[in-house]
This record gives structure tokens, C-alpha cells and sequence, in this order.
């Protein structure tokens, strides 16, 4: 189960208990006061974990609550301060007030990680309203209360690239053709129904791709989840678009790519500006004449050039990496880039 949204209750543990003591030995029966301070509760804390790839392990549990301090004693002796309440969570994850709607943090990095709720203060025992007048104070301060608040942590991916297109444009053979992910794969749409990370090392390099379930008309509104699916390309430094060399519905690779631009701009502005390589995908199920024609066509049209790949054969695959390394690091060596059924590395 893949699960990118959670909403928590988190309280911080309540501090202990000041202590009402004095000292009362044989020869000195009027001591003083003795009595130690409580321990502060303990804080609920978000903590990114490497290894977590989405935030299902929190669906069975919404109340999160520290454990208490524990109370001060005779002897000026202080009580044990909580022990630290961890919420794991996948790096990627944003964490906001779930009634104010301000961002508490975004963990982007292992080991990361954002107080969500402080413990509470330990109360003052008797020992620290001794004065000059009150020599046997008798007064003394239960424990603070912690923090509580609900909280929304939403999960966007965190990849370089994106591979984004229609239900079905071959995004999922192409991630498990260049990396060892292993996305489910069909000849239906919304195959893919949640993000699929694969890491990919060629010349050199390595960086990460994302597998963006299949946008529809409408994405942007919401319709076919859009919303769910748009919000995790946010995080990308490069879309690779890809558009059905040949597509089954009788429509065109222009009027599809342009549904799907569209959508982006509408969605944000932003991401629509964001720097984009468009292949033709699924080339095998033509002739090498009918490729050459259909990707200088959508070329002309576009003003820009593109790309033409098969992620079953191979083809192009090879020029498709050099692309992404270039755009995304500068120049790279095609002769490191040449094998195209050479998977490459370590699958997230």
C-alpha cells in the first residue's frame, strides 16, 4: 500500500511533578527544604529515514504522545527527563500545522528532522521558593502540560527527473528498462497508480527518476487524482515527456503533448517553465521511416527537438541518457552511454 498523506495528533509529554520535601535528620530536624524538580516531558519529533518510500507505516496510528517526566524527590534529587517520541517518515515529507496551515518543516535529507510538539517544563519543587521570609516554603509546581496539535504530512517525491505523459505512454518500461525498479507493467491504463523511484547511473553519474503515474485531461482540477500525481513532479529538475509514437485512440503525439502541457501550466506556473526533454516513445511498432517522419513533424511543430526511443528494443535509450546527463550536469561522453541494454544501477 502506498500512502503519501497523513494527518496526526501529537501531544509532548507532560513534565513531572516539583517535590514538597525537607530534610529531617536527627540532628538537623528543621533542614530545610529539599524537594527536586520534575522532568520536562518528552518532544514528538519527525525524523526523515532513508529506506521509508512513503508514509503508510502511519495509517494504523493517528495519536502520537510522549511519554511524561518523572517527578522530583526528597534529597534535591531532580526527576529523569522523557525520553524523545520519533515519527519516521520518508524523506520528501512536508509537515504542516493542520489548523493554522503554516509549514512546520520539509525533510529533505536523511536524518533530518522537526520538533512537532515540545514536552512540557518539570514543575519546581519547594527548594525554589525558599527565601529569606520562607524558610519552609510548602509551595511547589505540578508539571507543564506539552504541546498538541494536529499535524499533515504530505509526501512529495524527491527525484531529478520526472518522467511525466499520458496513462500509458511507456514511462513505466522506460524506468525499469534504464534502472532495477521493477513498476508494475500492463497494456492498460493507470497501470502505475503511485510514484516509482529508480536510480540510474550512466557516464559517470547517478540520479534519480521518478515513474508520475499517467495525467489526464482535467489533472489539474483534480480529475484522475491530478493533484495526487502533479504535486510529486514539484520537487524535479527535469521532465522527460513522453508521447505515444503511434497512439491506439486515434489521436495525435501534438494534441496529446499539448493536453499535457496544459495541464502543468495550469496546475503552477512554475513547474510549467521547468526544463523538459520530449521523446516519442514505443518506435518499435513502426518503421525506422515512419519514426523519422512522426518525431520530425511533432519537431517542426514544437520548435524544438525531439527525441524517439523504444524502451523494449532499446533504441535511443542510449541518446535519451546523454540528453538528461547534459541537461542536468553539462556535456557528457556518448561512447559511456552506448549500451543500450545495459540497466543501469541500484533500483529504489
Amino acid at each position: 500500500m502506498f500512502v503519501d498523506r497523513a494527518t496526526l495528533f501529537v501531544k509532548g509529554g507532560t513534565g513531572g511533578n516539583g517535590c514538597l520535601s525537607f530534610r529531617r535528620e536527627k540532628y538537623a530536624p528543621r533542614g530545610g527544604p529539599n524537594g527536586g524538580d520534575g522532568g520536562r516531558g518528552g518532544d514528538v519529533i519527525v525524523r526523515a529515514e532513508m529506506g521509508l518510500t512513503n508514509l503508510a507505516h502511519l495509517s494504523h496510528q493517528r495519536h502520537w504522545k510522549a511519554e511524561r517526566g518523572d517527578h522530583g524527590e526528597g534529597s534535591d534529587r531532580f526527576g529523569r527527563g522523557a525520553t524523545d517520541l520519533i515519527i519516521r517518515a520518508a524523506i520528501g515529507t512536508l509537515v504542516r500545522d493542520r489548523d493554522r496551515g503554516n509549514l512546520l518543516g520539509d525533510l529533505r535529507a536523511d536524518g533530518e528532522q522537526i520538533i512537532v510538539a515540545r514536552g512540557g517544563r518539570g514543575g519546581h519543587g519547594n527548594t525554589h521558593f525558599k527565601s529569606s521570609t520562607n524558610r519552609a516554603p510548602r509551595q511547589f509546581e505540578r508539571g507543564f502540560p506539552g504541546e498538541e496539535r494536529w499535524i499533515t504530512m504530505e509526501l512529495k517525491v524527491i527525484a531529478d527527473v520526472g518522467l511525466i505523459g499520458l496513462p500509458n505512454a511507456g514511462k513505466s518500461t522506460l524506468l525499469s528498462r534504464i534502472s532495477r525498479a521493477h513498476p508494475e507493467i500492463a497494456d492498460y491504463p493507470f497501470t502505475t497508480k503511485f510514484p516509482n523511484l529508480g536510480t540510474v547511473v550512466a557516464a559517470d553519474r547517478s540520479f534519480v527518476v521518478a515513474d508520475i503515474p499517467g495525467l489526464i485531461e482535467g489533472a489539474h482540477l483534480g480529475h484522475g487524482l491530478g493533484h495526487e500525481f502533479l504535486r510529486h513532479v514539484e520537487r524535479t529538475s527535469l521532465l522527460v515527456h513522453l508521447v505515444e509514437a503511434q497512439p491506439l485512440d486515434g489521436s495525435t503525439p501534438l494534441r496529446n503533448y499539448l493536453a499535457i502541457r496544459n495541464e502543468l501550466a495550469q496546475y503552477s506556473a512554475a513547474l510549467a517553465e521547468r526544463p523538459e526533454l520530449v521523446v516519442l516513445t514505443k518506435t518499435d511498432v513502426l518503421g525506422s521511416v515512419d519514426v523519422d517522419d512522426r518525431a520530425g513533424a511533432l519537431a517542426r511543430a514544437l520548435g524544438r527537438e525531439v527525441l524517439a526511443i523504444s524502451s523494449v528494443t532499446g533504441q535511443g535509450v542510449p541518446r535519451l541518457l546523454h540528453a538528461i546527463v547534459d541537461r542536468l550536469w553539462g556535456q557528457a561522453d556518448e561512447a559511456e552511454l552506448e549500451s543500450p541494454a545495459a540497466p543501469v544501477t541500484a533500483g529504489v
